[in-house]
């Protein structure tokens, strides 16, 4: 009977354990995280990994494409002495899980809505970037009396492609020219995102060449494209009007990324204008010498404007 019982439970214990144990996920080799990670069970079985630091009135981080929460490190540290700092990693990136299944701003949004109710949080401050921003958007357009204020960091959602431009994102995006960017090309992408790309940036470019050969990386690419078309396909500049919250649009001056050089040109300046315009209590704010991702390159001033927004 031993012998039977032996084999048996030897079985159990590895379906039970096996996929746990799997250190060639992105859960395992992304190594970026200053914060203690926790998991949070949404409805939709989808598991959001957070970190929660602080206290007082709440500042929820919304990362952009590709991302991760670590991108918001430099604000979290020197923000969580005066207010409680939670940033997510957005299903499909970082350690988040990365459902196979369709991705669209609402269904981000919807995250964000049920990521609230889950703990409780009611009238927050997102704080997004990029892709996070157009999440922002949607999630106070979707559910306003959730969100209070919204600070936007290079907004996607202020720029906007007419039926060609958009099927160009289409053409040019797919998981197979994702999952096999060389390691140059994702060097100099990152670069691309920066003025002057920090050394301390380091870190991001190291995370995403690690992944490449993750058993979930597939995923990943899957994410990223279904990104890109859910924010080109589901804008949301014609409906800014309808947004009441106080908003602040925040971009580096030299933004590589918004406008796209390919499609339009021009100047960040420009794009952030024309949304503000469109809003009833929206304002701008350029910081110089900064890129794409301002908030991490230009982190104190990024950091000065987010206090003098909470306070007012």
């Amino acid at each position: 009977m031993l012998k039977t019982i032996q084999p048996i439970f030897l079985l159990l214990m590895m379906l039970r354990f096996g996929f746990a144990q799997d250190k060639n996920t992105t859960t395992m080799k992304i190594k970026a995280y200053q914060q203690e990670v926790q998991f949070l069970q949404l409805n939709n079985e989808i598991e959001i990994a957070f970190t929660d630091e602080g206290k007082g009135e709440v500042l929820l981080f919304i990362h952009g494409l590709a991302s991760y929460l670590p991108a918001w490190n430099k604000n979290i540290n020197e923000l969580k002495s005066q207010y409680r700092c939670i940033a997510i990693d957005l299903p499909g990136f970082g350690k988040s899980s990365k459902p196979n299944a369709p991705i669209s701003m609402e269904f981000y949004a919807e995250i964000i809505k049920d990521f609230c109710q889950k703990m409780k949080l009611n009238q927050v401050t997102l704080v997004g970037h990029s892709m996070g921003a157009q999440i922002s958007l949607t999630a106070a357009l979707k559910y306003p009396k959730l969100i209070k204020q919204m600070i936007l960091f290079a907004p996607a959602g202020l720029e906007t492609f007419n039926k060609g431009q958009k099927q160009w994102f289409r053409d040019v995006m797919s998981a197979d020219a994702v999952r096999l960017t060389t390691a140059e090309q994702i060097r100099v992408n990152y670069y691309f995102n920066f003025y002057r790309m920090p050394r301390d940036a380091g870190f991001m470019v190291q995370d995403r060449l690690n992944i490449r050969s993750c058993s979930d990386f597939s995923n990943f690419c899957h994410h990223v494209v279904q990104g890109v078309n859910a924010m080109v396909n589901q804008p949301v500049f014609e409906f800014l009007p309808n947004i009441n919250q106080r908003t602040l649009v925040v971009f580096g001056a030299q933004d590589n990324l918004i406008p796209n050089r390919f499609l339009h040109g021009g100047k960040a300046e420009t794009v952030g204008k024309k949304g503000v315009a469109q809003m009833k209590n929206a304002s701008l704010k350029l910081i110089s010498r900064a890129g794409h991702f301002v908030m991490f390159e230009r982190a104190n001033e990024s950091n000065s404007l987010i206090k003098e927004f909470m306070e007012k």
